[in-house]
């Protein structure tokens, strides 16, 4: 009950080492064993569980899907098809890349967009400061010489009145503004709206569009190579991504794929994926290596997604200050 959940590193961390203990030779049992002694915490507990599901002569995914908190669906299919093809060390490296590949698009876009909130925060603070306390000392005193203000000068002595008056009332207003968002918010209604509502702001908009694409490419392509059909595997990406406009469309776009066979066309009716990515994918279908073509579509766009962030924080600086 009280154990911290097991976080990124530490599962990068029992990944990597499981990796490298296979890789030199040792069996599966004997490497989780061996990862049972070295760990602590949740993920001691999780490994030893999994040492017991391998003596009991089960399969590693098995042990893995019982702590879906943990271990996603991506990880456990690649970990059942890397052992039905005897690659699992292999599986285990492609998940390593994986893993931190996206932990640094999330970190980079995180940080493009938190710095400015951040400074936008400071300043409002600041304002709010200047005008309960530091206002109404001036305004005192233009108000005792007699001399009739100007109009920027009374807007400001007015909604520094105006904040000193009603102060607590606009804490509660806000307060219980935020909360009926975040209720709000939560429903399927609610969710979808704000997903849409992404959509249609200029900059958040290209964050959610470029990472739904480089998310649904990196995944299917790495779960293409590991052996999952490809059925499997669209669904898996469908339940991945963030957004659920595009979730929804990604989801039609899967229903038709599935009948006709045809990725590139379909994926181009969705209107989500730019041009060049299409004609890369519609090159590795019909060259037979789509699953090598949608990882260079990954790696493509994921080196845009990091220019643009750095690009955009550098410019968004200056501009708050």
């Amino acid at each position: 009950l009280f154990e911290r959940p097991v976080s990124l590193k530490e599962k990068l961390f029992f990944t990597k080492q499981l990796q490298v203990l296979l890789k030199s030779g040792v069996p599966l049992l004997d490497a989780i064993d061996l990862l049972s002694q070295q760990t602590e915490g949740r993920l001691k507990t999780i490994t030893v569980s999994l040492r017991d599901t391998l003596k009991e002569g089960k399969s590693l995914a098995d042990g893995l899907a019982l702590y879906p908190k943990t271990f996603e669906t991506i990880y456990i299919q690649l970990v059942r098809a890397g052992e039905a093809s005897g690659q699992l060390d292999v599986i285990l490296g492609r998940l390593v890349d994986y893993f931190e590949r996206q932990d640094e698009i999330r970190k980079k876009v995180k940080g493009a967009l938190t710095y400015p909130i951040i400074q936008l925060i400071v300043i409002v603070v600041v304002v709010a400061i200047l005008l309960i306390f530091v206002i109404p000392q001036i305004s005192d005193m233009f108000l005792k010489s007699g001399q009739s203000l100007p109009l920027a000068t009374r807007i400001l002595v007015g909604m520094s009145a105006f904040l000193t008056t009603y102060y607590i009332f606009i804490g509660i207003g806000l307060i219980g503004g935020y909360l009926a968002y975040r209720f709000w918010k939560a429903t399927p209604s609610g969710a979808r709206t704000v997903d849409a509502i992404k959509l249609h702001i200029p900059i958040v908009r290209y964050f959610t569009q470029m990472g739904a694409v480089v998310q649904f490419c990196s995944t299917l392509g790495m779960l293409l190579e590991g052996g999952v059909g490809l059925a499997e595997s669209l669904d898996i990406v469908c339940s991945i991504v963030d957004n659920k406009v595009l979730v929804s469309v990604l989801r039609e776009a899967r229903e038709n794929i599935i009948k006709q066979g045809q990725v590139a066309q379909y994926l181009k009716q969705t209107n989500m994926f730019p041009p060049v990515a299409i004609y890369l994918i519609n090159t590795g279908e019909q060259s037979g290596q789509l699953a090598q073509m949608l990882n260079q579509v990954s790696q493509n766009y994921e080196k845009d997604l990091i220019e643009y962030s750095d690009g955009l924080t550098s410019k968004l600086t200056p501009i708050m200050m």
